[in-house]
């Protein structure tokens, strides 16, 4: 384990024992920590990671090993490395943040499984990036990014209120570490597992209309899109569960919604019930049969205001990724947008 991996690893630990419990909201003190965090870097870096927040690059996002602008965090000192995590963990959950904290270090089990030499640094836990669009020391209305291989979160800011935080995706390759010092390490565990024992939940009739496909589709159907849309609305309807499979399905969307920090997480739930509860599906593709590597499947949540997927395909049904999209609210959405434009316009 390199020198960055082993901070970030002891960075998380202490904010994982340091975090305050307070119920205060997550956007009045997240300007504050975003503030600090730019503060902490030098000229040279603050160019690398500050953009307008009307800039093209807040569109420019992706879960794939790539080139990114923004600033790594091999670029950063200690110091400003736990300025950024600070930052990371206003937004989401104990346990969503402890999820991205862990496929970040995934990268040095990709590196071994991948045969890569000692200095290859395509598989690097210090290759993820910081960006913030907008100045959260002045402007009312910011954004920010954390992303980098497998993690991509997108966070939008009006009036110190926390306004979205999608597209927001998690992934995991490999899905269960199968050698090694890691072996079976499975941090997308419940997202699996509570997807099955959903549909193993239904009944024959159930299953017929929750079932898409017998074959999985290669890749999450909205990708890397600037706006999701999955216009074929098929699977089983909330409506049409019993009441412990209700619970169930609950728990599965729950499991999504709380990667977030809690003020958010109940802001997308208060959404997902005005629409209409009744109005989700699930949807199903794949193989069936209890999880585990050799088994392609996939699954998706879907109504009005979201589109959760999860999908297990690739190296041999050992690789997934998962998304969270608002479809209103994805970057901020575009109200947020004119919001922005008129506010600068009068300003």
């Amino acid at each position: 384990m390199n020198r960055i991996a082993i901070l970030i690893l002891l960075l998380a630990g202490n904010l994982f024992s340091c975090r305050s419990q307070s119920t205060t909201s997550v956007s009045s003190v997240m300007s504050k920590v975003a503030n600090t965090f730019l503060q902490s870097l030098s000229p040279a870096q603050k160019a690398k990671t500050q953009f307008a927040f009307v800039d093209s690059e807040r569109y420019n996002w992706h879960y794939v090993p790539k080139e990114r602008k923004g600033i790594a965090l091999r670029e950063l000192t200690a110091e400003q490395r736990k300025a950024g995590l600070d930052l990371l963990h206003t937004a989401l959950s104990d346990s969503g943040f402890n999820k991205t904290v862990a496929i970040t270090q995934l990268e040095q089990v990709l590196k071994v499984v991948e045969n890569r030499e000692a200095n290859d640094d395509h598989r690097d836990p210090g290759k993820y990036f910081f960006s913030v669009f907008g100045d959260p020391a002045s402007d009312s209305i910011w954004g920010w990014r954390f992303e980098g291989h497998h993690v991509a979160f997108n966070f939008s800011s009006d009036n110190n209120q926390l306004v979205s935080g999608t597209p927001g995706f998690l992934g995991s390759n490999p899905a269960i570490v199968l050698s090694g010092s890691e072996k079976g390490k499975q941090i997308l565990k419940d997202e699996t597992e509570l997807g099955f024992a959903f549909l193993h939940s239904l009944d024959a009739q159930q299953l017929v209309k929750a079932v898409i496909d017998k074959t999985a589709p290669a890749e999450i159907l909205t990708a890397a899109s600037r706006k999701a849309m999955i216009t074929d609305m098929k699977g089983i309807l909330y409506s049409e569960l019993n009441s412990s499979q209700q619970k169930t399905f609950m728990q599965l969307l729950s499991l999504y919604i709380h990667r977030y920090d809690r003020s958010l997480a109940t802001k997308m739930m208060n959404e997902i019930e005005s629409a209409g509860v009744n109005n989700l599906r699930f949807a199903w593709a794949g193989e069936q049969e209890q999880p585990g590597p050799g088994h392609p499947h996939y699954y998706r949540i879907q109504g009005p205001t979201i589109i959760i997927e999860y999908d297990n395909t690739q190296n041999n049904a050992n690789h997934v990724h998962t998304v969270i999209r608002d479809l209103k609210n994805d970057f901020g959405g575009d109200e947020l947008l004119e919001h922005y434009n008129k506010h600068k316009h009068h300003k």
